[in-house]
């Protein structure tokens, strides 16, 4: 009886590992991070990560997602540092593909701060809003104090020689249509 119990349980155990499959892992590259809030690239896509205030569980945390297709990421930091400099009278709104994004700025200890403000799934009931970010922190997000900002272009699958492409991956520029870029309200 003990060595059909056995039989069984040996069996049962490789029809189990039977079922796993590996899949292909892909690199997620940190531009930069400021306590939490962080800016990242997987491929050709750019995701922005924070920590929801808006929420009473502060373990909340949401994301947004756009592509750079014709140099969006800098266009975004430019945009909101140039807020920095001359604050807006109302909250800059940007549509990006699946949410709707408004960069909140404000006076904080008498330093302009710009908050994220996200519209999930372009619904204005569910809001996600992260910290308020000063000048430096958004630096460091965007990767202008670490270098890593000089990734924003290069081709989106990245191996582990330090974030540069691997020499057998060829390059594909891929036409822009102004439909995919985020408009400026």
């Amino acid at each position: 009886m003990r060595k059909i119990i056995l039989l069984f349980t040996c069996m049962f155990g490789i029809s189990v590992f039977s079922q796993i499959k590996v899949l292909k892992n892909e690199s997620i590259v940190e531009i930069g991070k400021d306590n939490s809030v962080g800016l990242y690239k997987k491929e050709d896509r750019f995701t922005v990560n924070y920590q929801d205030l808006n929420t009473a569980n502060l373990n909340t945390f949401r994301s947004f997602s756009f592509q750079n297709l014709s140099g969006d990421v800098s266009d975004l930091y430019q945009l909101i540092t140039s807020g920095f400099i001359n604050t807006p009278e109302s909250n800059i709104v940007l549509e990006l593909p699946n949410d709707i994004i408004e960069l909140h700025y404000e006076k904080n200890y008498g330093q302009p701060t710009v908050q994220f403000i996200q519209y999930i799934n372009k619904n204005k009931k569910y809001v996600g809003k992260s910290q308020f970010l000063n000048k430096k922190q958004v630096d460091k997000i965007f990767g202008k104090l670490n270098g890593k900002s000089s990734l924003y272009d290069k081709p989106g699958t990245m191996d582990n020689n330090g974030g540069k492409p691997s020499s057998n991956q060829a390059s594909t520029a891929s036409p822009s249509s102004s439909k995919d870029k985020k408009s400026r309200k």
